[in-house]
């Protein structure tokens, strides 16, 4: 790469940027200004006029704090490839979390797209920028490390596609249209698992607070939240906010403490995020302090604007049970629309495979799609928990985050006592969660299972998911037969006295269906399966080997 000019040097008003070099000055260029104080800020960004723009900053009192600077060029660089550069700088500096970046929010227009040598700029000459910066000590850990944070995958300068950038500017048109209007207004995104929910979401919040220091934007002064009820994912959030200027731990909650802290001052916000919103509560649960009937209307009277990312099929708890027509029944109380996000972004996975999921998660068994469909995902049943478990363990060694992960059908309580998942054959502790960071980022887990719970909302590279107990085989419909009074998620389902028996039966199913859904879709490249039941295990391996009923 002898073409890469990489040049360190002082950010101050005394040296000329006019520079020699034409890769500095006639070209386009990135460059990082940067100071190295207790707590280090910087600012990344790109240009085709380098003196000009470096000048600005200098007079720029945001800047002031910075006193060096990387100016980074390539004979062959064009402006594609800076924004491309300047936007991996950003997400790859916000990942290792050492630097408060200067940085709004005007990257995250920009969509996923192709230019020419687009591979070469992207992985090869960047690799070589970022192990300068780390040989310099300017970051720390590696790309393939960084790769694999929670916080890198839910950054808010990742590209977007464009189904996203349209939701996301149609949900910013309508905070402007109705943010001095009266009443409450509440805009819906529904999307699977997999369809770039919490990526979209991140993006919003970012743009959002940085609108709300904007004091030439219509959303200038806003008092925003995000919400979400997984502490696992909280924990991602609050560690995004280490990272960027405008995002304040204090506006990341959860449901409750939110719907309290308004209710005794008296407050309302003027723009409420939710993310993960099926895992809202629809009843009464005093043991969590929440003395309401319905997390989301709650949320809503005590907001401006309220935006909900829903999805259904990941509803794991009867006190939470939603469905289209509950969601309906709240929102269409106030001023409301709802948007849809259909396209996978997870799951590196062929259609085949995908469609072969969904129709397990409604206990229909198909032939698996054969390996040649797939050349960047891999399917495999396992007859044995021993080769389960090795394989997980050879791709964590190889890709890093691959985790195993079942559904709840072995006793899991928090008493700090360690419990067993399928003690006859995979016989590995349930997952711990009382560090900091996210269970599956803990090198520690590898030697855990997770659990539902853990893992909702998270990427992994590989997992491995055991269907326990509860989920058997029906030979003579060829079909899963699922059996709640095998599952050991008491808490979830703990009976309603507003639905019938009948009901709270049939949610009991639904759940450990959409449990499963949740599991099998959080793998990017690859899900392994074995099945506790000898049946059930069988029936798969036969499927795997292309044989029907």
């Amino acid at each position: 790469m002898n073409e890469l000019v990489f040049e360190m040097r002082d950010f101050s008003p005394k040296p000329e940027f006019t520079e020699k070099t034409v890769q500095l000055n006639n070209y386009p260029i990135v460059y990082i200004l940067y100071n190295k104080k207790k707590r280090p800020s910087a600012y990344i960004g790109q240009t085709v006029q380098a003196t000009r723009r470096l000048k600005n900053h200098l007079d720029n009192n945001k800047r002031k704090n910075l006193n060096r600077s990387i100016l980074i060029g390539h004979e062959k660089f064009n402006q594609s490839a800076t924004y491309n550069i300047e936007t991996n700088l950003i997400n790859y500096f916000i990942a290792d979390n050492h630097y408060q970046l200067q940085n709004v929010s005007q990257t995250s227009s920009r969509v996923m797209h192709n230019y020419y040598e687009k591979s070469f700029y992207n992985e090869e000459l960047f690799h070589v920028i970022w192990e300068k910066l780390r040989e310099e000590s300017i970051v720390g850990d590696t790309l393939e490390n960084l790769r694999n944070k929670d916080i890198y995958k839910l950054s808010p300068y990742k590209e977007l596609s464009y189904l996203q950038l349209d939701i996301k500017n149609e949900i910013l048109e309508f905070c402007k249209e109705n943010r001095q209007k009266d009443g409450n207004h509440v805009i819906t995104i529904e999307g699977d698992a997999g369809t770039g929910k919490s990526v979209l979401l991140s993006s919003l919040f970012n743009t959002l607070q940085d609108l709300s220091k904007d004091a030439s934007s219509q959303l200038s002064e806003t008092n925003n939240y995000l919400l979400v009820n997984n502490g696992e994912m909280l924990k991602t959030y609050k560690s995004l906010a280490n990272s960027l200027p405008n995002i304040k731990k204090k506006s990341l909650m959860k449901p409750t403490p939110f719907i309290n802290k308004m209710s005794k001052s008296g407050e309302t916000a003027d723009i409420v995020l939710i993310d993960e919103a099926h895992l809202l509560l629809t009843k009464e649960d005093t043991y969590n302090n929440f003395k309401y009937n319905n997390h989301l209307d709650e949320i809503i009277k005590r907001s401006k604007i309220t935006i909900v990312i829903f999805d259904p099929k990941q509803v794991l708890k009867i006190k939470s049970y939603w469905n289209d027509r509950l969601l309906e029944e709240i929102t269409k109380q106030y001023s409301s629309k709802t948007l849809k996000l259909t396209d996978q972004m997870r799951m590196k996975a062929s259609p085949k495979t995908l469609r072969w999921i969904d129709h397990f998660v409604t206990k229909k068994l198909l032939p698996l799609p054969k390996k040649e469909t797939d050349s960047c995902f891999e399917l495999k049943i396992f007859k044995d928990a021993e080769s389960f478990k090795t394989a997980i363990k050879n791709k964590n060694d190889k890709f890093g985050l691959s985790r195993i992960v079942s559904t709840f059908d072995y006793l899991h309580k928090k008493d700090g006592e360690t419990y067993i998942v399928d003690k006859e054959g995979v016989n590995m502790p349930w997952n711990n969660t009382e560090s900091n960071v996210a269970w599956a980022e803990n090198p520690k887990s590898i030697k855990e299972v997770g659990s539902i719970y853990t893992v909702q909302g998270f990427d992994l590279n590989y997992v491995g998911v055991v269907l326990g107990p509860s989920v058997g085989y029906d030979q003579k419909i060829d079909q899963l037969d699922i059996d709640p009074s095998k599952y050991k998620d008491t808490g979830g389902f703990t009976s309603r006295s507003d639905l019938s028996p009948e009901k709270n039966e049939e949610i009991k199913e639904e759940i450990i269906l959409n449990s499963i859904n949740v599991l099998m879709k959080r793998g990017i490249r690859g899900l392994y399966i074995y099945a506790t039941d000898p049946t059930l295990r069988k029936r798969l391996l036969e499927l795997e080997r292309g044989k029907k009923a």
